[in-house]
């Protein structure tokens, strides 16, 4: 990848990694999947009027939409149920390591779906130690009860799986506009996870939330989310699936430090030693400075 789309990939990462902190605000007053709903039902609206004032116009036909429902399912509507229900078991460290997986899982299904994205040791290299960094980063004590509650594991771990998949998926959208596939695919995740707030929250019998829970709605709406996936499909059709999945590691430095800054929370060595891992682990899937090493290495 070049310096800007570095660049874009801190920028997504800061934007998801501050999710944390609307949605540490949005859970005290709203049930997790009507939090989700909010998101990408605002995010759809906020989307597709961005759409209209860009004089664009979303497809119209049967297959781009299957395709969207596709997406929109593997992307947003199955992992975000997965991560909630698991949540409900598990504690947030853990599932932020096993989230983190996510790169893994592209490597290898990238190497075995696409033709253009092979396995290199750079890359396993990079994916071992940004795991490593994000492990540490979180700490040991979230690991305590690791090897109990199996199905909240598994539900993470499929949660990674169907963003790595969603990644390759989303590369057959390259041609388009970002800002339209973004918005077809929100709209379509606002439809698919309608019935799941219907059923599991009832949002009919909830009081109102309050200022402080709709400000975290429109938060993760319109920046998590809006501004969110316009920069995620433009990475992704630049810089490909590997690549764009590496913000999975980059989300928690990029919460850690917005915790210090904005909820002013002290950063630990261990959070330092972390960060470092993680981004020795993007150096190796980068690519460029052990090309250069090797470059500058005199061969005898």
């Amino acid at each position: 990848m070049n310096t800007r789309q570095w660049l874009l990939l801190i920028v997504l990462s800061l934007l998801w990694g501050g999710a944390f902190i609307f949605i540490e605000i949005g859970v005290e007053a709203l049930p997790p999947f009507t939090l989700v709903f909010g998101r990408v039902g605002f995010g759809a609206l906020g989307l597709y009027l961005l759409l209209r004032w860009r004089g664009l116009m979303l497809p119209t036909d049967w297959l781009t939409w299957r395709d969207y429902l596709i997406l929109g399912a593997l992307n947003n509507a199955l992992p975000f149920a997965l991560i909630a229900w698991g949540q409900t078991v598990i504690n947030a460290g853990l599932a932020s390591i096993l989230n983190a997986t996510t790169p893994l899982f592209t490597v290898l299904l990238a190497h075995l779906l696409t033709h253009d994205e092979r396995l290199n040791g750079g890359k396993v290299l990079g994916v071992l130690l940004g795991l490593a960094g994000v492990a540490v980063l979180v700490g040991g004590g979230a690991l305590t009860g690791l090897g109990s509650e199996v199905l909240a594991q598994l539900a993470v771990l499929g949660a990674a799986a169907s963003y790595a998949f969603a990644g390759i998926f989303g590369r057959r959208f390259r041609a388009q506009p970002p800002l339209v596939t973004a918005t077809g695919m929100v709209i379509a995740s606002t439809l698919l996870l309608l019935p799941i707030v219907l059923v599991v929250d009832r949002p009919w019998q909830l009081a109102n939330p309050g200022a402080a829970a709709w400000g975290a709605v429109l938060g993760l709406a319109l920046l998590c989310t809006v501004l969110a996936y316009l920069i995620y499909f433009r990475l992704l059709a630049v810089a490909g699936a590997t690549n764009v999945l590496l913000v999975t590691f980059l989300i928690p430095v990029s919460a850690v430090l917005l915790g210090a800054l904005l909820l002013d929370e002290r950063l630990t060595g261990a959070q330092f030693g972390g960060m470092a891992l993680i981004g020795l682990g993007l150096a190796a899937v980068d690519g460029r400075l052990l090309r250069r090493w090797r470059r500058r290495t005199p061969v005898d």
